[in-house]
C-alpha cells in the first residue's frame, strides 16, 4: 500500500520516475548504500520529527549527515524523533521506508543542504527494498521541499 502510494504520488504529478525495487534490504543507510553500489551520503534518509509545538515535520538529508542539535533548534526549535508506531501513522510508510512522496497526511518537507553535495541522491520509496534516483534540485521541486542547514557530514 505504501508503496502503491508513492506511485500515485507520481503518477497525479506527471512525473516518470522509475521505482527501483530490489530483492534486498534497504532498510538503512549501510544496507542501501550497499545494494545500490553508492557513497552512504548519496542515501537520502527521510526522518520525522515532532516539534515542541506539536507540529511534525518531515527531514530529508544525506545517509552520512547527523544531526546538529544547536543548527536544528535554530531552525525549528526543540524537537524530537518520532517513534517508529507514529512514523507509519503519520506519513503511511514503513521505517526504513520512509520517503518525502505519498505521504498518508500533509506535512511540512525540509531538505538538508547535504543532500547538495551530489547529482543524484536515492530515497527510498515507501518499501524497505525500494528507491528512485532523483537530482536534489528535482527532489525539492517535487516535494516542494525548503533547503535548511541543520546536519553536519560524520567525520568518520
Amino acid at each position: 500500500m505504501s508503496l502503491q502510494s508513492v506511485r500515485d504520488f507520481f503518477s497525479a504529478r506527471g512525473l516518470d520516475l522509475p521505482i527501483i525495487e530490489l530483492a534486498v534490504s534497504t532498510a538503512t543507510v549501510a544496507l542501501a548504500a550497499e545494494a545500490h553500489g553508492v557513497e552512504p551520503g548519496r542515501i537520502a534518509k527521510t526522518l520525522s520529527f515532532r516539534l515542541a509545538d506539536g507540529r511534525v515535520i518531515i527531514l530529508v538529508a544525506g545517509g552520512d549527515a547527523r544531526i546538529d542539535n544547536r543548527k536544528f533548534r535554530a531552525a525549528f526549535g526543540k524537537g524530537k524523533m518520532s517513534p517508529p508506531e507514529e512514523v507509519i501513522a503519520l506519513t503511511g510508510h514503513p521505517v526504513g521506508g520512509v520517503c518525502p512522496f505519498g505521504l498518508a497526511q500533509p506535512l511540512p518537507i525540509y531538505l538538508d543542504q547535504s543532500l547538495q553535495n551530489f547529482d543524484e541522491v536515492l530515497p527510498a520509496a515507501g518499501a524497505i527494498h525500494t528507491a528512485i534516483r532523483i537530482s536534489p534540485a528535482q527532489l525539492a521541486a517535487v516535494t516542494n521541499g525548503e533547503w535548511v542547514d541543520v546536519c553536519q557530514l560524520s567525520t568518520q
